[in-house]
């Protein structure tokens, strides 16, 4: 699959690369690594992630995408405030959009996404491991939305995602607060699934990730995608809603190739060959 979008920028290499494990096929890592600037989110790094999220969407092959950082300590630092205060208002509002759109094409991947926390999600950073189905980190990482101390407020789903993951009450703590929380207390209050202790390679919440995107790598591949679709949907509804959407999902598995091969491999006790067909 190799790097999907590389540019120049300033000197320095501010990269989205998308590289598949060999291993398992299916699996696919975007590791941020503007190094310089703590992978502070720019014009150029929104631009980039923006391709990649059309290249993830439209492949086929891809089973489960992980979202990582490729410098050490850091996950990403939020928006880039140096390029921000050099931009009129209407600069601000234009980036925001699309940093938000480029975001909600994240949340809207069809495939399971983790985002892999090893170091500092702040603001955007934050913003955009909301965006992923699962979020591992460190226990050592620290996070949280801190965009009320520069007198704004998150603008990229902060204020959406994070109340419907953590709960309305304890979102407004946070955000009227700007407080930063580690590993050990996004669990406790479950702004993330797993918590793991860093390890020496500082790589420990990736690890954690692959291992959960190996878990998921044998399912029904087009189950897979319609299961996402519905929980998605239908936490967005009443329940006798999102039981018709479960319905409607449930009906796009049972032509597939796939059905007749699970109950074909469990009547023959043996492991299902699915081709997402």
């Amino acid at each position: 699959m190799g790097i999907y979008t590389q540019e120049e920028e300033e000197g320095e290499w501010a990269q989205a690369l998308i590289s598949p494990l060999f291993e398992r096929r299916g699996i696919v890592v975007l590791g941020l690594n503007r190094s310089h600037a703590k992978n502070a989110l720019n014009k150029n790094l929104i631009k980039m992630m923006s391709k990649a999220m059309d290249a993830l969407k439209s492949d086929k092959k891809v089973r489960t995408v992980i979202f990582r950082s490729e410098v050490p300590g850091i996950f990403c630092a939020g928006a880039d405030l140096k390029e921000r205060a050099k931009m009129h208002s209407s600069e601000v509002s234009s980036f925001v959009s699309k940093a938000r759109a480029t975001i909600n094409e994240m949340a809207n991947l069809p495939v399971p996404t983790i985002a892999a926390i090893d170091g500092t999600a702040l603001g955007g950073g934050l913003e955009l491991a909301l965006a992923c189905d699962i979020r591992v980190a460190a226990s050592s990482a620290k996070m949280g939305l801190v965009e009320t101390k520069l007198a704004i407020i998150p603008g990229a789903g902060g204020t959406q995602r994070l109340p419907r993951t953590i709960g309305v009450s304890l979102a407004k703590e946070l955000i009227f607060s700007a407080r930063i929380v580690d590993g050990e207390e996004a669990k406790s209050i479950g702004l993330i699934s797993h918590v793991v202790e860093q390890n020496e390679t500082g790589d420990a919440a990736y690890r954690r990730a692959l291992a959960l995107a190996r878990e998921f790598l044998p399912q029904g591949p087009v189950a897979m995608r319609v299961a996402k679709l519905a929980i998605n949907q239908g936490m967005e509804v009443d329940l006798v809603t999102g039981l018709a959407i479960e319905e409607a999902c449930y009906a796009q598995t049972i032509p597939t190739k796939d059905r007749i091969e699970g109950l074909l491999a469990f009547k023959e006790k043996r492991p299902p060959r699915y081709k997402g067909e």
